[in-house]
């Protein structure tokens, strides 16, 4: 298939490449141009303008957008609804709440222009191991772009998960999970490094231990070795974990529909408490991050 790839960030950029690797056509376009013209370089068809993007698809055109979930997304979607045709597709990646995928079909159904929900997980990982998607939208849209979806995700690696909003429900939901699992990584290791025996482990080792048939055992702790191996004690590390959004809207929908969900929402709270002290958990919890998804860490200064 030959798609414009809108957003050549940490996620597009590894996404174009792995369409691209999969014998798919891009037309690459990033605010910036330095990103577009390494992709150009690659193999992409560059575009320096949404227009110029828009003009070098065939029709029905199918564009995917892979940009910081916000009014940077509205932008985009307000300046492609007058530059697209009705039947033309648009496909949004980013970490979006669910309420803005109703919304922002409801506008370009204006003028007919289809929109999927599609969420993306993988980090900078995907490239090499793909992604997992979880897409939500009409399902004849889907259907036609099934062969990107293939492309991007490993075997039984993508979803049609219903109507719009459902793909963005679902990895919000995913990421409320995720928030919940490393803080349990987090709290656990700390309790090793204030017992007695901390001076003898190498958590790498613990990690790698946990992961060799145990319960426990998952790529989070896989990540966490490597963590662990290059700095035993997260020290150049400061414990201060970022919340990208999910893990706020995972804990609104369950307030709103009444369900408990306390391991969740503690660990959105341990995230905020978490810029007020530096403590190995959460040391443990930004690296993670780092490791999974590229995530800027803050350096410890007293280290």
């Amino acid at each position: 298939m030959k798609i414009a790839m809108i957003g050549l960030g940490r996620m597009g950029m590894n996404m174009a490449r792995r369409l691209l690797q999969g014998g798919h056509e891009v037309v690459a376009y990033n605010r910036t141009p330095q990103k577009t013209e390494e992709l150009a370089g690659e193999g992409a068809l560059p575009a320096y303008s949404l227009r110029e993007a828009v003009e070098k698809l065939p029709v029905p055109r199918v564009l995917w957008i892979m940009l910081p979930a916000g009014p940077t997304v509205d932008e985009h979607l307000t300046a492609l609804k007058d530059l697209l045709s009705p039947g033309d597709l648009i496909i949004e990646g980013g970490n979006t709440f669910y309420k803005d995928d109703l919304r922002r079909s409801t506008f370009l159904a204006e003028k007919n222009i289809r929109y999927l929900d599609a969420g993306v997980s993988g980090g900078i990982w995907g490239l090499r191991i793909g992604y997992c998607l979880m897409i939500g939208g009409p399902k004849e849209a889907f259907d036609q772009a099934e062969p990107l979806f293939k492309t991007l995700a490993p075997p039984e690696g993508y979803l049609y998960c219903g109507p719009t909003g459902a793909g963005h429900f679902v990895k919000m939901v995913h990421n409320g999970i995720e928030y919940a699992l490393m803080q349990a990584y987090g709290e656990g290791f700390q309790i090793l490094e204030a017992s007695p025996y901390a001076e003898t482990l190498r958590y790498a080792e613990v990690a790698h231990l946990w992961n060799q048939g145990s319960v426990v055992r998952s790529w989070l702790l896989e990540l966490a070795e490597e963590a662990f191996a290059k700095d035993n004690k997260l020290e150049g590390i400061r414990g201060f974990v970022e919340d990208s959004g999910e893990g706020r809207w995972t804990v609104s929908q369950a307030l709103e529909t009444g369900v408990p969900a306390p391991v969740i929402a503690l660990s959105l709270m341990s995230r905020f408490r978490s810029r007020e002290t530096d403590s190995f958990s959460d040391r443990l919890v930004a690296a993670l991050r780092k490791e999974f998804g590229g995530h800027a860490v803050k350096a410890n200064p007293i280290k």
